[in-house]
């Protein structure tokens, strides 16, 4: 049973200035609802109410999200404003500790930082910039992967051919649709040198042996170290896995995702479907025109 959740949210968002300048980019709504508060959602969701959220500078309205705010319950409560019970409900939903990345030294230096928290067992790590659409969270999936094999285990997902050289890519041996035995992981390999076109997809369940691989691992891309290449490591030590997702990943790291994410996601609340639909169908028509 995996007990403990880790987020990493230290990285600066550069993509997303000058809107990042003075917030954390996993604090960018879609629509209403932060980030990173779908990401906990999920992991919440998934059975897990221990999580460590690895922040960095400028990121303590993260912190403040999940906290209690009692002078704004209190003006909330005197309008019985039905948004009191959501309120509420966010600083009750787990039980959220947070530890600063001092340096931003790559995603497997920021999980390094957990190691004392999560101790001798198992945990789930789910990218705090990444939303999954599922009816099974996805972090439940990979549980349940875990549980039968007991070893760490990577979600994926299949991207175009011509595009794996933007994501790290798994590669090895078919057990099922939907389960790999792993090879080797590449990161951002050249097109026509990727082991298949399965994408590393932002969601993981690790074994406490990464921390011993990420000691080992020296800096590599960017001058980070990377987790693909800890992973690499501890395909020498232990079996890892791949399993495909059933969902629909969410990068809110880039613009573009951005938006059509904020379009999908206002799609499916009723009381924005018709109108805006409506409103859709009028921008398509005068730009055609």
């Amino acid at each position: 049973m995996i007990k403990k959740a880790i987020i990493p949210a230290a990285g600066f968002g550069t993509r997303f200035l000058p809107a990042t300048k003075a917030q954390p980019k996993e604090m960018l709504p879609i629509i209403d609802t932060p980030t990173i508060q779908y990401v906990v959602q999920e992991a919440v969701d998934s059975g897990i109410e221990d999580i460590l959220i690895i922040s960095g500078k400028g990121k303590r309205s993260i912190e403040d999200h999940f906290d209690r705010n009692f002078e704004l319950e209190t003006r909330l409560a005197e309008k019985e404003d039905e948004m009191l019970h959501e309120l509420r409900r966010l600083s009750d939903m787990a039980n959220i500790h947070f530890v600063r990345q001092k340096e931003l030294n790559g995603l497997g230096d920021a999980i390094y930082y957990a190691r004392h928290h999560v101790g001798n067992e198992p945990f789930a790590v789910l990218l705090g910039d990444t939303i999954m659409d599922s009816v099974i969270p996805v972090t439940q999936q990979l549980m349940d992967t875990f549980e039968t094999y007991r070893c760490s285990v990577i979600a994926v997902e299949t991207v175009p051919t011509d595009k794996v050289n933007r994501y790290g890519i798994v590669g090895g041996k078919e057990l099922s649709d939907s389960i790999m035995q792993l090879e080797t992981l590449v990161e951002k390999p050249a097109l026509g040198q990727a082991p298949s076109n399965l994408a590393i997809a932002g969601r993981y369940i690790l074994t406490p042996e990464i921390f011993r691989m990420i000691e080992q691992t020296p800096k590599g891309k960017g001058g980070e170290i990377q987790l693909t290449d800890a992973m690499l490591l501890l395909l020498s030590r232990e079996n890892v896995y791949s399993h495909r997702i059933e969902g629909k990943r969410h990068d809110i790291g880039n613009k573009l995702d951005f938006l059509k994410t904020t379009v999908e996601f206002a799609l499916k609340r009723k009381e924005f479907e018709k109108p805006f639909l409506a409103f859709l169908k009028e921008v398509i028509q005068q730009y055609e025109q």
